[in-house]
């Protein structure tokens, strides 16, 4: 017997993986243990326009009056460039069809950026966030609400939830790492940031994982997830004729995911500060390996307490030191896959996460 029906809605889809669907698919999931079941629906404005779009939302509205819609935000479902204009008329929508609305903050700030363009959409984005949350009966954040500039006191109705691996983890896959009992060594980078920012983080990895190859010896490299195949030739010109065996995987069904991460001794993660809403981070700590980050302004428990070894972007060769003394010791190795095996049961694992959704939803009657 299906549970009390809940709606995710999504914007428009994301190519060539749309991580916010697949956060809600697993969370869907997980949600059946709690009696909930959990539909999908999209306000595919960019395929239909705006105006057919809101007409096919009101005429579903119709039907969930009462019923939970968990929207999904990110600036960019709701916006071709980041100006997310028109998605209070869509949770004003939701409300007026008498829905219970939930408002997910995937993003949880405004971009960055220092030309007029830059400073016009974040103010655009501010304004839609501070009126999602006015709107909102529930507002769900993926990193502590203290950790968030725009937030100047914690709403009652505000919830943080970290996000989950958009993986299929399981107990047996996290639980088996243990000390190395010899073998090459292994390093995995899940996802490359495009752009300017990619170039910064390619150099980055080649610098740290050529220094520790001169320490330790032979070194596989396992590249895998979005933008590694456009960065392949780039790393196999910095790696030809090194001790170091690379493998670019590209992006990969989940389940080929899980597997490339759980035969590897450490995820380098490089893409921004380590954070609760950091989904390729989650994924090792969900495959119970040591992750290798530096903090930032929203790094904070639960990730913290993760088997974590931090290094500072400041401090030039900082990062290929850590990832050594990663690599060298065995049984500190060891201790940090541990704790991340323990946050993801604890904290990261669907169940938990379901859990917390539960919690609100049925509180907030």
């Amino acid at each position: 017997m299906s549970g009390q029906r809940v709606i995710a809605l999504l914007g428009r889809p994301d190519a060539p993986t749309d991580a916010v669907e697949e956060y809600c698919r697993y969370l869907g999931e997980a949600l059946l243990a709690e009696d909930f079941e959990l539909i999908i629906e999209r306000v595919d404005w960019n395929a239909t326009g705006w105006t057919r779009a809101a007409n096919a939302l009101r005429s579903l509205a119709k039907g969930w009056r009462g019923t939970w819609v968990l929207v999904q935000y990110t600036a960019l479902a709701w916006s071709a460039r980041g100006f997310p204009l028109l998605f209070p008329r869509v949770l004003k929508t939701l409300k007026a069809a008498g829905a219970r609305l939930g408002v997910v903050f995937h993003d949880v700030e405004p971009y960055s950026g220092t030309r007029v363009i830059d400073g016009l959409r974040r103010r655009a984005q501010l304004r839609a966030m501070l009126e999602a949350l006015r709107l909102s009966d529930a507002a769900v954040f993926t990193v502590p609400m203290e950790n968030i500039s725009w937030i100047k006191r914690q709403p009652s109705k505000g919830y943080f939830i970290p996000v989950g691996a958009n993986l299929p983890t399981s107990s047996e896959a996290n639980s088996r790492k243990g000390i190395s009992t010899g073998g090459k060594l292994s390093v995995a980078v899940f996802g490359i940031t495009g752009g300017q920012a990619g170039r910064k983080e390619i150099e980055n990895i080649v610098e740290a994982v050529q220094f520790a190859a001169s320490r330790v010896g032979n070194l596989r490299l396992i590249v895998l997830g979005r933008n590694t195949q456009s960065a392949e030739t780039e790393l196999r010109s910095r790696f030809h004729d090194t001790a170091v065996e690379l493998h670019v995987l590209g992006v990969l069904p989940a389940e080929d995911v899980v597997r490339s991460l759980s035969v590897s001794d450490v995820l380098l993660f490089v893409r921004g500060h380590i954070s609760t809403r950091r989904g390729s981070a989650i994924a090792g700590i969900a495959c119970g390996l040591p992750v290798i980050a530096f903090e930032g302004p929203e790094t904070a428990a639960p990730v913290t307490e993760a088997g974590l070894a931090l290094f500072s972007p400041r401090r030039k060769g900082d990062l290929g030191d850590v990832l050594v003394r990663v690599l060298e010791d065995e049984h500190y190795r060891a201790s940090l896959a541990q704790r991340s095996w323990l946050a993801q049961r604890q904290h990261f694992s669907w169940r938990a996460i379901a859990a917390r959704y539960a919690e609100f939803m049925r509180r907030e009657k």
